[in-house]
């Protein structure tokens, strides 16, 4: 039995049609993971899991693959959205996404269709099997996921097919167009996978309240504004500030006393960082044999040139381009083009 999971969304459904154009479907299931926390969340907006839902029946009935809904909102709340407070609490960048495939879509759901070999998804990246399990990037570079799949083990990374991750963006929509599938034209989804159409800030206001304190220039210390709490903000936002005479860069962030210190455009260089520590690392293949590598410091397609020297179990990162928003708690991505080699979380002390 092969399992493959629906979203709602084009990419997803796309990666469906194209497995049962090369397999059939004989021994597959769908399935819909329900992770949408509305009960803790109500307040706050709706939740979009009935119009998803809606969209994978629409799909499933007319290929005739049987479906089946995953209840997994405690398991989501404790793996995922738990360490994201936490990490918020502490002043650290958490990134939800990564673990919301490693703990849930390649975890608990894993766990859940233990007997199935494969676990399609809609995910932009590609998978190379041979004597090791390798993954490869995707030739779209906007729309490449490996960042988000980096923190998968190997043997999630065996038990993973992506049919629509040697595809560009424009050839899944046109794809989609010509088996006139429903969803053709629905928007891409956007921000943290658990959130749907939940701002960002308050979902941070729901878990963690407010505290209000004080914005203050790195360069004079003397205050320029207010903020409701710190774990608004991250190394190197420009956005939400609300200071005058811009534009600001955050540079530093003060958990004790609750500070957030910024920068001027015109000075923010020198808070650039070229050089970082990076621990818990999870190599794919086992350790890179190069120390000359390509990281990504956030989703996107910006390579960045770096050298790494490993130290037990961390390694010290230097970046040919220094970069103002090296934050505490987000992943460092390392690459050795076109194959995604692993990643690790950049620790809070300077390398």
């Amino acid at each position: 039995m092969d399992a493959v999971l629906l979203s709602g969304g084009v990419d997803s459904s796309v990666a469906l049609m194209r497995y049962l154009d090369q397999h059939g479907a004989s021994g597959l299931r769908a399935y819909y993971l329900k992770i949408w926390l509305e009960d803790e969340l109500a307040s706050l907006g709706a939740c979009p899991w009935e119009e998803d839902l809606a969209y994978v029946r629409a799909v499933v009935d007319r290929v005739g693959v049987p479906l089946e809904v995953v209840p997994l909102q405690r398991e989501y709340f404790d793996r995922v959205v738990a360490y994201t407070i936490e990490e918020l609490r502490a002043g650290r960048t958490p990134s939800p996404d990564l673990f919301c495939n490693q703990r849930i879509k390649f975890g608990a759901f894993l766990d859940y269709v233990d007997q199935a070999e494969r676990v399609i998804t809609g995910h932009y990246a590609r998978i190379e099997r041979g004597a090791r399990v390798r993954l490869a990037m995707a030739p779209d570079p906007i729309k490449d996921q490996t960042y988000f799949l980096s923190e998968l083990s190997p043997r999630q990374l065996a038990r993973a097919e992506f049919p629509v991750g040697a595809m560009r963006k424009r050839e899944v929509r046109d794809l989609a167009a010509r088996l006139s599938l429903p969803n053709r034209a629905r928007p891409d989804s956007q921000g943290i996978c658990f959130l749907g159409k939940i701002r960002y800030p308050e979902f941070v206001r729901h878990y963690l309240g407010t505290r209000a304190g004080t914005i203050r220039d790195s360069e004079t210390g003397h205050a320029l504004g207010t903020h409701q709490g710190v774990w608004f903000y991250t190394i190197g936002q420009r956005q939400g500030l609300g200071l005058g005479n811009g534009p600001w860069y955050v540079v530093d962030k003060a958990i004790d006393d609750n500070t957030v210190w910024v920068s001027h455009a015109r000075s923010v260089r020198r808070f650039s960082r070229s050089r970082f520590s990076v621990g818990e690392l999870n190599w794919l293949a086992g350790p890179p044999q190069s120390d000359r590598l390509k990281l990504k410091l956030r989703h996107g397609p910006d390579l960045i040139d770096c050298r790494i020297v490993a130290a037990g179990e961390r390694c010290t990162v230097t970046i040919d381009r220094a970069d103002r928003g090296v934050a505490a708690g987000q992943f460092a991505v390392f690459y050795d083009p076109p194959y995604c080699l692993g990643a690790g979380k950049i620790l809070e002390h300077a390398a």
